[in-house]
């Protein structure tokens, strides 16, 4: 428990220190965005590729990863049900609200400190990025009108996650080590990932009003209360009807407890619908999924 609660605590530090530097440092207003833009495009693509070249790939067929897939289409299904006489597109964005999770900018500083295996959150980084994103978005296209097919399933291609991922599942299968020349550069910037990341995360939480009257706000709830609770609770049951182990049980519920994705909001964006709903849910995910994680900690005895 010590090393799980020393986890948080640090996870916590730092995005402390990013909220302040927001507030107090005078930084430019777009820091939180050049931030977060040379993580995803080169410290967690580092990170992941190190993880994934590492990690054993078994685990993409694995019971673990099926719970937590089934745990987030119980959370589709249920606030797509909630938001049933709604347009397509919110129907669509609030569903992913509530079970999309935030894999790459909190899951990996979680698995890495709390969980203490960064490749522990590869598998749901490839379900999301290589299954559920070109899926969702083929679905919001076609709702917004502009359905490109095309671009849409040609689009992992271009992203350094999955780039990065798919490179490292390649150097696994083929037992072929890059030379320490690559590697070592490689790791170097990895180190940098889960910092940074977490100081833009604190960054965002600086100035932010979220619930404010209107339609927006119970659907809002709904999504934020299935991402962070029904969510862990249906991972956690479901681990013990599939009969996994106590630590994979621990790690599907910490991972389910995630908040929602960062990048639905930029989703929302383009089909421009439900952009108060994604935030909203974004963001008080994001600031409750640490009390919930600790909690999911104790309640193991960890």
């Amino acid at each position: 428990m010590i090393d799980a609660l020393a986890g948080f605590l640090l996870l916590a530090v730092i995005v402390a220190i990013g909220w302040a530097l927001r507030r107090w440092a005078g930084l430019p207003e777009n820091a939180e965005a050049v931030l977060g833009r040379v993580a995803y495009t080169a410290l967690a693509p580092c990170l992941l590729f190190e993880g994934t070249a590492e990690a054993d790939l078994g685990l993409l067929v694995s019971g673990p990863l099926l719970v937590s897939t089934l745990a987030a289409v119980v959370c589709f299904t249920i606030v797509g049900l909630l938001l049933l006489r709604r347009d397509r597109g919110t129907r669509i964005l609030g569903a992913l609200s509530g079970g999309y999770t935030n894999a790459n900018y909190i899951g990996i500083p979680v698995a890495t400190y709390v969980l203490g295996d960064a490749s522990l959150v590869v598998p749901i980084v490839f379900l999301q990025l290589l299954v559920i994103t070109p899926l969702a978005l083929v679905l919001l296209e076609t709702t917004a009108g502009r359905p490109t097919l095309r671009s849409v399933l040609l689009g992992p291609a271009a992203n350094p996650l999955v780039v990065a991922v798919t490179l490292g599942a390649f150097v696994n299968l083929s037992g072929v080590r890059p030379p320490a020349a690559l590697m070592d550069p490689i790791s170097t910037v990895a180190q940098a990932a889960v910092p940074v990341v977490l100081i833009a995360f604190g960054m965002s939480l600086s100035g932010r009003r979220v619930l404010a009257p209107g339609p927006e706000r119970l659907p809002t709830i709904a999504a934020v209360t299935c991402k962070l609770l029904v969510m862990p609770v249906v991972a956690f049951l479901l681990a013990l009807a599939f009969g996994l182990s106590r630590e994979a049980a621990y790690t599907v519920t910490i991972l389910a407890a995630l908040p929602a994705a960062q990048n639905l909001y930029l989703y929302a964006q383009r089909a421009g619908a439900a952009q108060v709903l994604v935030r909203d849910a974004i963001f008080l995910s994001t600031v409750g999924c640490l009390p919930v994680m600790l909690a999911v900690t104790l309640l193991f005895g960890r």
